[in-house]
């Protein structure tokens, strides 16, 4: 699910931005944040390890016409890149999947001096877990993982990195023992009601570091098969509906 307008204007505000300066998005993924908050730069640039992720982000800012993205092949860890230096450097759900310290210390030389490091954590691909009725029935999420795990083993992985626990804790650790002074925390949406489709399932499954196209290899065309006929199964009339989540940014200076 896109992020909401309201994650930028929020940013927006509580950064001055004001069209100036460049924004470093890292782990870009298939651009959602990096498009959503160009407006508020001269420059925006995505860098995501997954190439094909970028070919998806390049095609969908030509189609929403946002004309000052660009893109670049690159692993966190081997930050700066001559990238040069940035008014803001984001990180949206991926962060958990870097070498935290080594990333943190890379991206603090990348900074211009008024700069700020924003760290959105969010679940934008699923929404809240309940039982409140809604007007089409919530993805099978614990059936979709299953068959995830079936294909890729039970340990979630990204790249070069696995997470056997999940998220690890001790973010905040990092980021002071880089020489960030923070935070300042955003939140913002949170309950409303979102139609999903069942390409609308099957893209955020892929959208998913931990599931991400490459990652089946030659049994790819069979996952999707599988996991389309789940949801086709699970659907009404094609339909599904979730409540977003809120989204909190956390801000480092």
């Amino acid at each position: 699910m896109a992020y909401p307008v309201a994650l930028g204007e929020a940013l927006r505000d509580e950064l001055g931005l004001d069209g100036q300066g460049r924004l470093l998005d890292v782990g870009c993924g298939p651009g959602s944040l990096t498009l959503l908050l160009a407006p508020y730069f001269t420059e925006a640039v995505g860098v995501d390890a997954d190439g094909d992720m970028l070919d998806v982000a390049a095609a969908r800012a030509d189609q929403v016409g946002v004309p000052n993205a660009v893109w670049r092949q690159l692993r966190a860890e081997e930050l700066p890149g001559d990238l040069g230096t940035f008014q803001v450097v984001a990180f949206a759900q991926s962060f958990h999947w870097m070498d935290q310290a080594l990333v943190a210390g890379l991206v603090r030389g990348m900074l211009a001096p008024s700069g700020a490091w924003v760290h959105v954590g969010a679940t934008t691909h699923r929404g809240i877990e309940g039982i409140a009725e809604l007007p089409h029935p919530r993805p099978p999420w614990d059936r979709i993982d299953e068959l995830v795990a079936r294909y890729l083993g039970p340990v979630r992985r990204a790249g070069q990195g696995v997470l056997p626990t999940g998220t690890r804790p001790g973010e905040e650790e990092v980021m002071r023992a880089a020489g960030y002074a923070g935070p300042t925390r955003l939140i913002v949406g949170g309950n409303e009601i979102e139609d999903r489709t069942v390409d609308d399932v099957v893209a955020s499954v892929f959208s998913l570091s931990s599931s991400t196209p490459h990652l089946f290899g030659a049994d790819r065309a069979a996952f999707e098969a599988d996991l389309r006929d789940l949801l086709t199964d699970a659907a009404d009339n094609g339909l599904f509906a979730e409540q977003r989540r809120e989204i909190e940014a956390v801000v480092w200076r």
